[in-house]
């Protein structure tokens, strides 16, 4: 992924640098194994450690590769040249290429993956505390974008915690699901190696042993990761469209923080533009760009081909990547996100109490009305006030028909909006806990 959607910490965990360091670990804890069994000399297990504290050159790897065509051997070479010929011949040992490969996918899986825990529990906290923050903020819901009945600014903001919660979830999930490793070897018999050399080693990285391996680790298990990914994607895009529509300018009940200095427009100066929801909403279409390819990786011949190899090579930095920056301008568009309450009441407002429909329908239902011709007096009304900006109250107090079944106080109290938000804390408990 470009610096420009990229953090550090999760970049690192890619870096070539960060992926060679694991290899070595793999082969070191297995010639400890295999030194415990009696397989391979202590001395020569020991020895390997000697590149502990060793910075594997890329550029030489690379050099090696070139020849031999092959990424592990290169680096098994290049280990050699560091702990000399006679320590490294036990190296790798009844191991074959995706033991190394796939337990290092998954170590930098589950690495990655707290970085993205880390990232959720932010926005969560920026959630929340909006949440309570505007618990009883009111405003206008709505359905197909056309105004429906009120809700309360906190109750969106804890939708969407609700959502994030069961994402976060998800997450926690789908790192077990990918914290196996394989030390089985060709073909995934363990002919040529014990299976206490893969408990072993799974034990030092914090992986469990993958209960049937092939030659691979099977892609399952990260087909179920990366949609994962691509669900939290989606859950900060429904985020950023919600800010993106609040941002309106004929909507304007919530807006970006703009900062001094910062400019919205090279043509028009007066500019203030969603520009980070809007890049939220993109960053999710690359994260789900990942779900298919790994949902295609799934089916590979035989005991293994390395058909997911190239995918898995861009998918696994690219997403995580990316999720791990989207996370954090969620987070911080959250935290600084500008609210108008004045600006929400007044567009509530704006159709005349017409927003009270349901609650004048039910009320006609009650008093004894078929429910029909509830409607049809309602709408009536209704219709005069988007066809002729008329005020909703104001026309059943003059509809006899509906004043034979409701008084005027009756009327008066349908319009009452602390109605629609009795239940707020309610659903509060059931969201955030008592």
């Amino acid at each position: 992924m470009i610096p420009r959607y990229s953090r550090p910490e999760m970049v690192a965990l890619w870096a070539p640098e960060t992926k060679f360091r694991i290899w070595f670990e793999i082969e070191a804890h297995a010639c400890d194994a295999q030194a415990a069994l009696g397989v391979i000399p202590q001395a020569n297990a020991a020895a390997v450690w000697k590149a502990r504290d060793v910075t594997f050159d890329v550029a030489r790897i690379d050099e090696i590769e070139a020849v031999t065509k092959h990424d592990v051997i290169a680096f098994l070479t290049h280990l050699a040249e560091h702990i000399g010929a006679d320590d490294a011949r036990f190296v790798h040992q009844g191991m074959t290429s995706s033991d190394v490969l796939d337990t290092t996918l998954n170590v930098q899986l589950v690495r990655a993956t707290d970085l993205l825990l880390a990232g959720m529990d932010r926005v969560l906290a920026a959630l929340k505390t909006r949440a309570y923050e505007h618990k009883d903020t009111v405003r206008i819901g709505r359905s197909h974008g056309i105004h429906a009945e009120p809700i309360t600014m906190g109750l969106t903001f804890a939708r969407f915690y609700a959502e994030m919660a069961r994402g976060r979830a998800r997450l926690v999930a789908a790192r077990a699901e990918v914290a196996t490793g394989a030390i089985s070897g060709a073909v995934g018999t363990f002919a040529n190696i014990d299976p206490s050399v893969e408990e072993h080693v799974c034990k030092m990285l914090g992986l469990t042993p993958e209960p049937i391996s092939t030659q691979v680790i099977p892609r399952d298990r990260h087909a179920m990761y990366f949609a994962v990914l691509g669900v939290i994607a989606s859950s900060i895009e429904n985020i950023a469209i919600e800010i993106r529509h609040m941002q309106r300018t004929e909507v304007l009940e919530a807006e970006e923080f703009f900062s001094p200095g910062q400019k919205g427009s090279s043509a028009m100066p007066h500019k203030r533009n969603p520009v980070l929801s809007e890049n939220l909403t993109g960053l999710a279409r690359l994260v789900r760009m990942a779900v298919v390819p790994a949902l295609e990786n799934v089916a590979l011949w035989h005991e293994r081909d390395i058909s997911h190899s190239s995918v898995e090579r861009a998918i696994a930095p690219d997403a995580t990547i990316t999720l791990d920056f989207a996370l954090h301008r969620l987070a911080g568009l959250l935290e600084k996100l500008v609210i108008y309450p004045a600006n929400m009441l007044a567009n509530m407002n704006k159709f005349r109490g017409l927003v009270m429909s349901q609650r004048v329908l039910l009320a006609l239902t009650q008093a004894g009305v078929s429910r029909e011709d509830s409607y049809r007096l309602v709408q009536r009304n209704a219709m005069k006030v988007w066809e002729k900006g008329a005020d909703f109250k104001t026309e059943l107090l003059a509809d006899p028909e509906v004043t034979a079944a409701l008084s005027p106080a009756e009327i008066e109290e349908k319009f009452d909006l602390g109605y629609h938000t009795k239940h707020v804390d309610t659903i509060f408990r059931r969201v955030f806990g008592a």
